[in-house]
């Protein structure tokens, strides 16, 4: 997903804010569904655990690419790193984990969510 940096993003510097990094993660990973049609009402995925690394940053006006791929998951859970370039250059990395609630309770990933993990692996 490919994302320019506005100002409600940056410091009074126009330097991107560091939390920013991880909600352009969350939604390149939210995309990803929305491109296949999936919404989510009653269900959806919850971090449980990330580990970030900021390597460089973005400014004001920048164009930015976060890339997305599964390392692995089980029936709940799922692995994911995230890394965000700039001009081709790797500036931040995030791996996260997530687990899949249904109705606030932890249940089975579905099997569309499988197959679209899938094309990520």
């Amino acid at each position: 997903m490919k994302k320019r940096i506005y100002y409600d993003s940056t410091d009074a510097g126009g330097i991107v804010y560091h939390t920013e990094y991880i909600k352009f993660c969350e939604q390149a990973r939210s995309e990803i569904f929305f491109q296949n049609n999936i919404f989510f009402e009653n269900d959806g995925y919850v971090v449980t655990d990330l580990k970030a690394k900021y390597i460089s940053s973005a400014k004001l006006g920048d164009i930015i690419e976060i890339q997305t791929k599964i390392l692995n998951y089980t029936k709940i859970r799922i692995n994911i790193l995230q890394e965000i370039y700039k001009e081709n250059k790797k500036i931040f990395v995030l791996e996260v984990n997530v687990a899949y609630i249904k109705n606030g309770k932890i249940a089975k990933i579905p099997q569309e969510h499988i197959k679209i993990f899938n094309e990520y692996t």
